[in-house]
């Protein structure tokens, strides 16, 4: 007999589990607040080292958007309990052309550095327009409609 299947530790897992699934739902629901919090603070501290400074650059206006798309994925994944894997990939998008404007600035002549952060940014934009493709042709039973991956 499977030590599962004797009835004192199945009666003992099955006022155990509960107790599990609980602590498990708490640390989800901490840990979304805190990145959330987390990010609330540092767009907040941006905008205001940008309000210091009198301007904001382009990169700056794109870190926003970074923060904004990160801000929109915990918020999809506290209500949908789905990672939104396109919003990663937006992200990854947004911070690879933040730093190819921040390169193409700083030097004066532009090499293989640049290439390779444009093929970067190509592959995530294929891999989003594959994630789009495959949502639409083959969705899940369990889609809400917001492409969650």
């Amino acid at each position: 007999m499977d030590r599962k299947e004797h009835p004192t530790v199945r009666r003992m897992l099955d006022r155990i589990d509960p107790i599990g699934y609980l602590l498990t739902e708490v640390f989800h629901l901490l840990g979304l607040f805190a990145i959330g919090g987390a990010t609330v603070w540092a767009a907040a501290k941006a905008f205001l080292d940008m309000t210091v400074r009198g301007h904001a650059t382009i990169e700056d206006l794109l870190l926003l958007f970074i923060y904004l798309e990160i801000g929109s994925m915990v918020g999809i994944y506290f209500r949908t309990n789905h990672m939104p894997v396109r919003f990663l990939l937006y992200v990854g998008i947004t911070a690879l052309t933040r730093h190819m404007i921040g390169y193409v600035q700083t030097e004066s002549i532009p090499d293989a550095g640049i290439l390779i952060l444009a093929g970067a940014t190509l592959t995530l934009s294929l891999a989003v327009l594959t994630i789009r493709y495959a949502s639409a042709r083959f969705p899940s039973k369990a889609s809400d409609g917001m492409d969650a991956e």
